[in-house]
């Protein structure tokens, strides 16, 4: 049994559930994304990877800047929608929008709640060391993140990246939104209150937390370079050069903190090591670490 629904996201994370739902054979009566934004060295407005999704296969694409406003919401409640399946879109629900959907509005969000609540929910959990994330199915409700879990996939975080780890709950959510469809569909779907204990909030990455303080452990450095993989992006000076450190190994090495401790460009932290294997020079593509020290020489006893 196919949905009247309507799709709600905006980023590339958003993009393989929109396609899912729709090989699913569901009616998609609109998407709903945030409105182009300027881009790029020439600031063009560019359409959100949803937006240039939903143009492909010729659904009918809606961008307001708000939900709050009483056209917005009319539209909305004309679309006599079965649910609405929001997915990274970045605008609030209010009250009315949740409420017009004759089965609710649902969304996929990229942790196990109620840990990691919020923007940012992919980077945090690497930040923090996590072992494992996972995505969940939501119903929404006005609180942030609150609602009850339908179903959900755990994914194991070894040492992936933002990126990696990124890309792969976006292919695990989107089968995930796909069966709890389904299943909403049959009518079938139970729903399970998040416990009141262990919710944390995955605030938006700050510009500040992105420099690289080399006093901290390797440990610590390592999750935060991983979790801010390939962007924004942690970073340090090195003769006064803006680096991007995209991917370093933990080793056992001493030294003052911030001291380029061999040629592999091994550097000390406050605790260990990290050799850095991938970087980024600004205005030029990610490289080898091997690569960057060809044309980019630098002495044990250096600083970064």
């Amino acid at each position: 049994m196919t949905l009247r629904l309507a799709f709600l996201g905006t980023p590339d994370f958003a993009v393989p559930t929109l396609v899912e739902l729709i090989g699913h054979g569901h009616d998609i009566a609109a998407v709903y994304s945030q409105p182009a934004r300027p881009k790029g060295r020439g600031l063009a407005a560019e359409p959100s990877p949803v937006a240039r999704q939903a143009a492909l296969h010729g659904l009918q694409l809606r961008t307001p800047e708000t939900l709050k406003s009483a056209d917005a919401q009319a539209e909305f409640v004309a679309l006599a929608l079965d649910a609405a399946i929001v997915v990274a879109y970045g605008l609030i629900l209010p009250r009315p929008i949740l409420d017009a959907p004759r089965l609710g509005c649902f969304n996929l969000h990229g942790s196990l709640l109620p840990r990691w609540r919020g923007a940012a929910p992919i980077q945090r959990a690497i930040m923090a060391g996590d072992a494992e994330t996972g995505v969940m199915v939501m119903r929404m409700e006005e609180g942030l993140d609150t609602g009850p879990v339908l179903m959900a996939e755990r994914a194991a975080i070894h040492r992936k990246t933002y990126g990696d780890l990124h890309d792969e709950l976006a292919r695990l959510g989107a089968d995930l939104m796909a069966r709890a469809v389904a299943v909403l569909a049959r009518g079938s779907l139970a729903e399970q209150p998040q416990p009141a204990e262990g919710a944390t909030y995955a605030k938006k990455i700050l510009k500040h937390e992105s420099r690289i303080d080399w006093s901290k452990s390797s440990r610590e450095l390592d999750c935060l370079i991983r979790g801010l993989s390939p962007v924004p992006g942690a970073w340090c000076e090195i003769r006064g050069e803006r680096i991007r450190i995209l991917y370093a190994d933990p080793v056992d090495a001493s030294g003052a903190p911030g001291e380029i401790l061999d040629d592999r460009l091994t550097i000390a932290c406050g605790q260990g090591a990290l050799r850095v294997a991938r970087l980024q020079r600004a205005g030029r593509a990610p490289m080898q670490a091997q690569e960057f020290l060809r044309g980019f020489v630098l002495k044990p006893g250096e600083r970064a």
